[in-house]
């Protein structure tokens, strides 16, 4: 078939995302570096890549500071939530514990959990991606022999140092304050597990949220499609109760699904509910399904992008 004047056929490795990376990095002398076979200059391209999108990330700072620091505040109703049920619980039966879990326990997974979140949470990526084809902006990566992934990883990772830096201090002040919900710290060995299912957490996010986001490449509109997974994920992924506490065969199902991994899988780890064997194989699974999504987004832009064609300049 002869091709159009103005008509990108895809067919090269070629992000969006809801925070877009500014024109400056998608700029012809980064693709040349890209395309350099030395490792040494992928090396200082991809340095450069990471150096410009944390200062861009750095321009509205006050802003980023503001929206980050609103983000603590539903920690209060969490903490009233809890405590207004579980007197409600003894009041009626005398318990002290639902599923295993006291009100301080509680307490101390949802703070977990708002640590897991902030790792395993891609706000606007899938969106982003599926935008970005939708609206033919993908093709920028098309023609550049820049690697849409990797590109869009290391933008993540930009925003997740400059969200770090900003919300260290809050965070400590909230663990500080809050530290009487937790049983102390501990072991090295469960901190490092703790750290190593963070890290994964991390990965996860976002190699699973990219899948979603290249099946814009068969469906024009996947925003309701991303709502059901937004809503599933946070429900399932422990985000809004540890998801040990589901019975019967509805429990056994979620707990197979990568979703726990997200958020519930840390913060029962730090806490000491996921020890031995079991912490072990939890670690191992978690890895497995990062590889899964890795593969998964690489494949679904492969046979994305040979079906895509892009018009216009």
């Amino acid at each position: 078939m002869s091709r159009e004047p103005g008509m990108i056929s895809a067919g090269y490795a070629g992000p969006g995302e809801s925070d877009e990376p500014s024109e400056g990095l998608r700029g012809g002398r980064l693709g040349s570096g890209l395309a350099s076979a030395a490792f040494p200059s992928r090396l200082a391209v991809w340095w450069t890549i990471l150096r410009i999108s944390i200062e861009e990330r750095l321009v509205y700072r006050g802003d980023f500071a503001l929206g980050t620091l609103m983000r603590f505040l539903p920690i209060v109703t969490q903490i009233f939530l809890w405590g207004a049920v579980f007197s409600a619980i003894g009041a009626a039966s005398g318990a002290t514990q639902v599923a295993g879990y006291s009100y301080r326990d509680f307490i101390a997974y949802y703070l977990l959990t708002m640590l897991g979140r902030a790792f395993s949470s891609m706000p606007g990526l899938a969106s982003g991606i599926a935008r970005s084809i939708r609206d033919g902006t993908v093709k920028k990566y098309l023609i550049q022999p820049i690697d849409m992934l990797g590109f869009l990883l290391l933008y993540r990772v930009a925003h997740k140092l400059v969200y770090y830096l900003v919300a260290a201090a809050p965070f400590a002040l909230v663990f500080y304050l809050c530290r009487g919900f937790f049983p102390g710290w501990p072991d090295a060995a469960t901190l490092s597990a703790f750290a190593a299912s963070l890290a994964m957490a991390f990965l996860l996010g976002f190699f699973l949220e990219a899948t979603l986001g290249m099946i814009g490449f068969w469906f024009l509109e996947v925003s309701s499609l991303l709502f059901v997974y937004m809503l599933f994920s946070y429900f399932f992924s422990g985000h809004m109760f540890p998801i040990d506490m589901l019975p019967g065969v509805l429990g056994r199902v979620v707990q197979v699904l990568p979703l726990q991994y997200l958020a519930y899988f840390p913060s029962a780890v730090f806490l000491g509910k996921i020890t031995g064997p079991a912490l072990a194989w939890g670690l191992a699974t978690q890895l497995a399904w990062v590889v899964v999504f890795m593969v998964a987004s690489r494949a679904a832009f492969h046979f994305g992008v040979r079906r895509y064609s892009g018009f216009g300049g």
